[in-house]
């Protein structure tokens, strides 16, 4: 089946994709200023305006109901500039904090919005399923005419940012500095206003009052992970998106195909979609997911132990592997021993352990590094040596060899560490 072809399939997927494109552009803006609650606030405060422009459709008679999409694009805009302006009234005027305005704004307006929905479910019934349409979106039902529309959105968003790409970065980074070298700050954070109310309000009819903030948040969160490069993460964020459109409605589609009793509303996939990209790269982006995370981090804590051990069979010739065990957890002792021997830094002879050469010049390092730091604190930074002990263990496992050579110099090459035990000297460490 091509989604792109299809008669039917072709303008929700197409409309979708679009729109995901511009939302997500708007996202790594909204990311960038830390306001990314803004979204949600304006994506409610659109909701009244729009069962307004659904009620003056329904006076003017049945006949205007070909107008509904203007009507309601006309009436969200409206109501969304409202609810910004009254989120930036509060914070600058009122000196409300911009969680409480933002909460404040979702609230009132939102709630006003369900108000005249239900009075519109209770009088003019007929009318009643345009409005459950803005709650959770019908992506399903778009149109050609959609297509346009969300084209020249995702267009004017792609647009803006490629030829305003330098005066924006410097805006997003630095508000003072941008206007110290000349440029119009105001202009900018109109167009870029703007563009995010089109993005919101447009994007309604795809997913929905409430769902719409998660596409403004989801693919931008997403491209963060992977890139410190503002136009990385558009570009990611973008793609994200594109494909959280894509692939929302050809689950959508599938599973309605597949599963005759089950529909996924097109809207809500787009939404999780989104968030497992999210999720999943929260999860396992190279520098900042947790999977790495956390395996960088239990990395770290072996080489701690293998060192400890190594310092451990240094300073006392040998060990009984038995007295080992009762010192750290007899399975991970184990399994380091393992590995010391497999590197050829430790000998086991029945029970003893003792070091070879090589370990014997890898633990020194270690201990040297310790004594080293010790020492700075001392005699640099006047610690009692009594009181340095606990800083070397943990210094002693993260010291670079740069760090090692300025310490040494700083020192004047030292024999003996604050408690008078002898430094061993430097040696290449294999």
């Amino acid at each position: 089946m091509n989604y792109f072809t299809d008669p039917i399939l072709r303008a929700p997927t197409i409309g979708c994709i679009l729109m995901c494109v511009a939302a997500s552009l708007m996202g790594v803006v909204l990311l960038l200023q830390r306001r990314l609650l803004v979204g949600e606030s304006i994506s409610h405060a659109a909701y009244p305006g729009a069962i307004l422009g659904i009620l003056a459709l329904a006076l003017l008679g049945p006949e205007w109901e070909e107008y509904s999409f203007l009507a309601v694009l006309i009436g969200a805009l409206g109501s969304s500039w409202l609810g910004m302006k009254a989120i930036e009234r509060m914070e600058r005027k009122i000196k409300i904090r911009s969680d409480a305005a933002l909460c404040f704004t979702l609230a009132i307006f939102f709630g006003f919005g369900i108000l005249l929905a239900s009075w519109l479910q209770e009088s003019l019934p007929q009318w009643a399923s345009q409005a459950q349409v803005l709650l959770f979106g019908q992506a399903a039902t778009l149109t050609d005419e959609h297509i346009m529309i969300y084209a020249l959105l995702a267009l004017g968003c792609t647009l803006f940012i490629l030829f305003a790409f330098r005066p924006l970065q410097a805006l997003l980074f630095d508000r003072g500095y941008s206007k110290s070298i000349g440029i119009n700050t105001r202009s900018f954070e109109r167009a870029l206003f703007w563009l995010l109310l089109f993005s919101i309000v447009v994007g309604i009819r795809s997913v929905g009052v409430i769902l719409m903030s998660g596409m403004l948040i989801a693919p931008a969160i997403a491209a963060r992970q992977f890139s410190n490069h503002l136009k990385t993460i558009f570009l990611l964020s973008a793609l994200i998106g594109a494909l959280s459109g894509l692939l929302g409605n050809v689950l959508s589609v599938e599973i309605a195909l597949r599963y005759d009793s089950l529909f996924l509303p097109t809207g809500p996939m787009i939404i999780l979609v989104s968030a497992t990209f999210a999720l999943l790269s929260l999860l396992f982006s190279p520098k900042r997911g947790i999977a790495f995370r956390l395996a960088r981090l239990a990395s770290f804590r072996l080489r701690c132990l293998e060192e400890n051990i190594l310092k451990e069979i240094w300073k006392r010739r040998e060990i009984e592997f038995a007295e080992l065990k009762r010192h750290y957890h007899p399975i991970l002792a184990t399994f380091v021993l393992q590995r010391l021997i497999g590197q050829g830094w430790v000998d086991r002879k029945g029970g003893v352990l003792t070091l070879s050469d090589d370990g014997q010049t890898r633990a020194a390092s270690i201990v040297r590094l310790h004594r080293l730091w010790e020492l700075y604190l001392t005699e640099q930074l006047g610690w009692q040596a009594e009181k340095v002990h606990m800083s070397a263990e943990e210094m002693e496992h993260i010291l670079t060899p740069e760090l090692e050579e300025r310490l040494t110099k700083l020192l004047s090459d030292p024999q003996r560490d604050p408690h008078a035990q002898p430094i061993p000297q430097k040696r290449p460490v294999l």
